[in-house]
């Protein structure tokens, strides 16, 4: 075994990767940009230097910076984690000229997977079954239209070179291909400097299943079952488990075998995940997909149902010994499933599905207990986006799969993320999804359950503790000088109701109305359903503040910094809260976060402007990557007007209404903060002119 190990990579599995190398007993080292200076991984580690700018291609991405750092350190072998120069044929090979071993396999195996369209054919040369599509490199765009002919619609483009569903695009019509090969070819030059393209048929209904396999230098190849990892967005795992509810032992078995004669074929040594495409009805048919020659971000649900540390086993294998088990070795216990916590935003516009970066100082972040939590952020964390948006997985095990599926969201229940949007809430609401449950999955689930997947609506209960919370901050002793001479128009003690207009989310304005001190107050939400429920101390029902506005009686109470009380309609439940510098109340309850600010009335105009027209706004912070208007030309409702990109996912900013570009404020390759006005469109009045 080696005595000191370079782990090339950041977050949540460089992390893991140094954990198991302190179990071993092997020296650390970890590699960080500038704003990585303090990250967990950086205290995690033995020794950590410093390679480079936020910029990956300066710092994660260069070849030179680690393998210096490598040296620098006395580190015999490199582990690079996934993503990155995990698959990186020529650092496979600048480690090899360097003397460093590399913790994968070899140069040759990589550069032979790496290209689809060479592992195509190379995977089906071995008796490998393939989906149907292009099996030639440098296709010109009339080359993929003549294929796309042949083979029919519908058909997925992808790029040739990289993974994670990066430049993926799906072309259900002849319409559609012009527009999908240029973002297709666009989006995978900036992901991989490379924008060959290959197309294959779209297997309709497909699940998306992988078999785990490892490799020794002495010949001995076997597969460790398989992972389900059909629920996806935008052609990325989100939930992924093991083992699938979906195969046979007969079909596990056919196709692990599969898998290892695929590894075979490129002589392939370490860990590796050979990917297939399954018919949801036809389960005896499995397509090659692609093999992913690295640890995969989903291996702890393999570790989990197999007890096995698939990270020892690399890096015993790189150093030279044989693989310590055999396939009749391998059994598979109890089930496990893995949710992966992003920074995004989940969101429906015009009847459709998004996902928007999001970025921002971590306040508070505190992982469930009694699960395992591989994380790469602790509180005080910046998450800017210059890296993936991938924070932390969370991971249950349970005898079977319902019980697995249980542990999981009460997990995502207990978890508390404060300072920026994640999708923890939309996890819990995916697990709760009736085909979630039963089993019966394939890659467009998500896409086909859009906007019932989102939380559209702020509960009452927590604008009542914000209001709570508000009148408890206005009190004696908590901070305020004077509770009578306050920003905002909170009064205490006086019997008039204070009116306050909440933005919430972002995009959701509320109006909240309250009387009263934080041990004891009336809410009033103007609009909101009366609940029927709420009672006076003397069980009497509170007095309205109109016939249609109900009432409802709160309290609340700090019990813990951070932590609220708050009764109600009747109900008590503890919620989490922070203050980012901007003025904004984030507050937390059962694994949901939303962020709130008090509407000034700037704002409000704002909103009414954007309702007619007006300003077309960047929704995350990102680089302007295309401007497809310029001042003056005239654009019609839903016409691509710019895309701005950001942690590695593109957003199509199109025209609000028919109308006239007047300003133009973005040019391609600037850098654009979130809710910059990047356009503004004067709405056509229909009117002539004489």
């Amino acid at each position: 075994m080696f005595d000191t190990v370079l782990v090339a990579n950041r977050g949540e599995i460089a992390v893991r990767v140094i954990r198991t190398l302190r179990a071993l007993g092997v020296r650390s080292v970890a590699v960080y940009s500038d704003p990585d200076a303090g990250a967990p991984h950086v205290r995690a580690a033995d020794e950590a230097v410093r390679i480079g700018p936020a910029a990956a291609a300066e710092s994660y991405l260069s070849i030179d910076a680690v393998l210096d750092a490598a040296r620098a350190t006395g580190a015999q072998a490199i582990h690079p984690g996934y993503g990155f120069l995990s698959e990186n044929t020529a650092f496979a090979a600048a480690c090899a000229e360097a003397g460093i071993r590399f913790v994968g396999p070899p140069a040759s195996a990589i550069e032979a997977m790496g290209d689809k369209i060479r592992a195509k054919a190379t995977v089906a040369a071995a008796g490998v079954p393939v989906v149907p599509g292009s099996d030639g490199a440098g296709l010109s765009d009339a080359d993929l239209r003549e294929i796309v002919a042949d083979i029919g619609f519908p058909v997925l483009l992808k790029p040739s070179a990289g993974g994670g569903g990066k430049g993926m695009r799906e072309v259900h019509a002849e319409e559609q291909l012009a527009d999908a090969i240029a973002g297709a070819r666009r989006e995978a030059r900036g992901s991989f400097g490379d924008d060959t393209l290959l197309v294959e048929r779209l297997v309709t209904t497909p699940r998306h299943i992988e078999i785990q396999v490892l490799a020794d230098a002495h010949g001995n190849v076997v597969h460790l079952g398989e992972r389900e990892c059909s629920l996806q967005r935008r052609h990325q795992k989100i939930v992924e488990e093991a083992p699938s509810a979906l195969l046979t032992d007969a079909q596990r078995a056919s196709m692990g075998a599969a898998a290892c004669d695929a590894a075979r074929s490129v002589g392939y040594t370490g860990a590796g995940t050979v990917e297939f495409i399954v018919s949801s009805d036809r389960p005896d048919q499995f397509f090659f997909l692609e093999m992913n020659t690295r640890l995969q971000v989903e291996h702890p649900v393999t570790e989990e149902v197999t007890g096995l540390d698939l990270v020892e086993l690399q890096l015993r294998v790189a150093a030279g010994e044989p693989l310590p088990i055999g396939q009749d070795d391998v059994v598979l216990s109890g089930h496990a499933v893995e949710a992966r916590v992003y920074a995004e935003t989940a969101a429906v516009a015009d009847g459709t599905l998004m996902f928007l970066p999001s970025g921002g100082p971590v306040l508070d972040w505190t992982p469930p207990a009694g699960v395992r939590v591989d994380s790469g952020i602790a509180t005080g964390t910046v998450v800017g986006s210059d890296y993936d948006p991938m924070l932390a997985k969370v991971i249950a095990r349970g005898a079977t799969r319902d019980e697995a599926l249980r542990r999981l969201d009460g997990a995502l229940r207990d978890t508390v993320l404060l300072g920026l949007d994640s999708n923890i809430g939309f996890l819990r609401n995916l697990l709760a999804d009736d085909d979630v449950r039963a089993g019966r999955l394939d890659t467009g689930l998500i896409a086909r359950r859009g906007a019932a997947l989102v939380d559209t609506e702020v509960p009452d209960d927590v604008l009542g503790a914000v209001a709570g919370q508000a009148l408890l901050r206005l009190e004696p002793g908590t901070g305020v000088v004077d509770p009578f001479d306050v920003p905002g128009g909170w009064r205490v003690g006086e019997p008039a109701w204070t009116v306050r207009r909440l933005v919430v989310g972002g995009d959701g304005t509320v109006e909240t109305r309250v009387r009263g001190r934080a041990a004891g107050f009336e809410l009033a939400l103007p609009g909101r359903a009366d609940p029927h429920t709420g009672t006076t101390d003397d069980g009497a029902r509170p007095a309205s503040v109109t016939a249609d506005v109900p009432l409802v009686r709160c309290r609340t109470a700090a019990v813990a910094p951070g932590v609220l009380e708050h009764t109600h309609d009747g109900r008590t439940r503890r919620y989490r809260t922070a203050h980012d510098p901007g003025g904004l109340l984030w507050i937390s309850r059962d694994g949901r976060t939303w962020s709130v600010r008090e509407q000034e009335p700037l704002d409000a105009a704002r909103t009414a402007a954007e309702a007619a027209g007006g300003p077309v706004v960047s929704p995350m912070p990102g680089t302007v990557t295309v401007v497809e208007v310029g001042e003056g030309e005239t654009v019609v409702t839903g016409q691509k007007l710019l895309v701005v990109e950001a942690m590695k996912m593109e957003h199509v900013l199109t025209a609000p209404v028919d109308g006239t570009v007047r300003e133009l404020r973005a040019r391609a390759g600037a850098t654009v903060a979130k809710d910059a006005v990047l356009a503004v469109v004067e709405p056509d009045t229909g009117e002539g002119t004489s």
